[in-house]
């Protein structure tokens, strides 16, 4: 299996590096065809490879790492090409996988516009490599190697926002590029000092040790570079305000990948690395981050509120990143309780998030596809869009979209939310029991206020009169290529609601690991 965790990383760089041969041929239609059915085999591939990777998985011992390559890469400092995969990251490796196969497809119907040629060469190119450095982020195990994944993504999505974007672009995707590259340099500040310290920047070395070695200053110094670096990249309220911009200027494809896939590599590095790497520098900052959490849950249901009213201009992308906001605040607290239902929730919650709220973002993609805009005024109009009417499978995605992230029971948004709670009413020793306990209270404000506005967007765009006039003379219903992409992640959305033991069964084993020091 570790020949096939290899294989799923060089795919797609090799991909990304065809894309740089002239292979293509001269005629610009027949070479943009051929670059973006190659990015669907590619990615097509990867998906099998990953899902080759879960069936041959152990299931009866998810806590321990698998599909493992560990040689010496840098002797002189210490760096391993070590890989692997264990119940916490397995979920995110298929995850990611099958969200760029889907993009992929996608875009082969639906290139974002481009602003120079070759349009969809560099397109796919810069999407492939995107893949490498989000999988490679979940696969390897040593933080130097972490880092580097990490930012291997930022340059792709940089340039897949300034140049297939729409409205303020560039600025949007050069505070996306700033925000991000500051904190991983601070979070690199950390790894450094762990390294130097313990002699080591294997990862599972490290949480093997489970802080031994490392003085409490050296821990809470290096965990609070750790938790901005990856707080950043979350995000978490206050460093959050690339991410609206970001995902209003981003293209369709974009917005699914920035919030499915690139939000939770900041989350996942602090219940891989944070977590059982610095635990008692996790534990002195635990309280702050349940903090920041509960006022993020809170702050992010406020704004989307806002933006949902009548009158607010509000830009239906703009609102969905907000929530993200929202969401991964019951990310981070279910993280901050230190407890194995808390971090389970959480990472329940990620892999929600990652099928609900791509799903919300291709849906709204195609109506600003057909109306021009997101704007919410524009498509409402005086008694609401009545996408029922008009449109009805597109009103019905919508719709089942908003209630899964409002957290219906049933659907994958009610579980991470409420296992990230009962992680903040009960929360690790030392912890105090009053501060979490209000954390939990604010986080059960913010589920009032999602529900109310997710509520409000249904009401507004898929109620109301189909014989008003509307913006577009006619509005296409559900094409077959937007079924073939969007019908796998609702399908998830419900599977993995009414069977959340599918995944909570990998990550509980992993997680009761690593928080004990494995």
């Amino acid at each position: 299996m570790n020949a096939v965790l290899i294989a799923l990383l060089l795919l797609p760089l090799l991909g990304a590096a065809l894309t740089l041969a002239p292979v293509f041929g001269p005629d610009r239609a027949v070479a943009d065809r051929r670059a973006l059915r190659l990015n669907t085999v590619v990615t097509g591939a990867v998906l099998l490879l990953a899902v080759a990777l879960a069936a041959g998985f152990d299931h009866d011992e998810p806590a321990r790492m698998q599909a493992t390559t560990d040689v010496s890469w840098i002797p002189a400092l210490h760096v391993r090409l070590h890989l692997g995969v264990d119940g916490v990251s397995l979920p995110l490796v298929v995850l990611t996988a099958l969200l760029t196969f889907l993009c992929a497809l996608y875009s082969e119907k639906r290139l974002p516009d481009g602003e120079t040629v070759p349009s969809a060469q560099a397109f796919v190119g810069l999407f492939l490599l995107l893949e490498v450095g989000m999988l490679a982020t979940f696969a390897v195990l040593d933080l130097l190697l972490f880092f580097l994944a990490f930012e291997i993504v930022l340059i792709p999505m940089y340039f897949l926002i300034a140049r297939w974007g729409s409205g303020a672009k560039v600025p949007s995707a050069n505070r996306f590029i700033l925000y991000t590259l500051l904190g991983s340099a601070v979070m690199l500040l950390g790894f450094l000092l762990i390294g130097s310290k313990a002699g080591t920047f294997d990862m599972q070395a490290l949480a093997a040790a489970h802080g031994g070695g490392l003085s409490h200053t050296t821990q809470v110094i290096a965990a609070l570079a750790i938790l901005v670096g990856l707080a950043v990249k979350a995000p978490a309220w206050p460093l959050h305000s690339w991410l609206p911009d970001a995902h209003t200027a981003a293209p369709t494809v974009g917005s699914v990948l920035l919030a499915g896939v690139l939000l939770k590599m900041g989350t996942y590095g602090l219940v891989r690395v944070l977590l059982p790497v610095v635990p008692d520098g996790a534990a002195t900052l635990a309280p702050y981050l349940g903090a920041f959490a509960a006022v993020g849950i809170v702050y992010g249901s406020l704004a989307c509120l806002a933006l949902a009213r009548p009158g607010a201009k509000g830009d239906l992308k703009r609102l969905i990143a907000y929530s993200s906001v929202g969401h991964m605040g019951f990310v981070l607290l279910g993280i901050a309780s230190l407890t194995p239902v808390g971090v389970n929730g959480a990472l329940f919650a990620n892999i929600a998030h990652g099928l609900i709220t791509g799903l919300l973002f291709f849906v709204v993609g195609a109506l600003k596809d057909r109306y021009g805009t997101a704007d919410l005024d524009t498509l409402a109009g005086t008694t609401g869009a009545a996408l029922y009417g008009r449109a009805p499978r597109l009103g019905v995605l919508l719709a089942f979209a908003a209630v899964a992230s409002l957290g219906l029971p049933g659907l994958a948004g009610f579980w991470g939310e409420l296992l990230a709670m009962f992680g903040a009413f009960d929360p690790a020793a030392g912890l105090s029991r009053p501060a979490f306990v209000t954390y939990m209270v604010l986080a059960g404000l913010g589920t009032l206020l999602t529900a109310a506005y997710l509520l409000i967007v249904v009401k507004r765009v898929c109620m109301g009169d189909p014989e008003q006039p509307a913006p577009v003379a006619e509005l296409a219903d559900l094409r077959p290529y937007e079924a073939v992409s969007w019908t796998p992640l609702a399908a998830l959305t419900l599977l993995a609601g009414l069977w959340p033991a599918l995944l909570l069964g990998l990550s509980d084993p992993a997680v009761k690991h690593l928080l004990g020091g494995g």
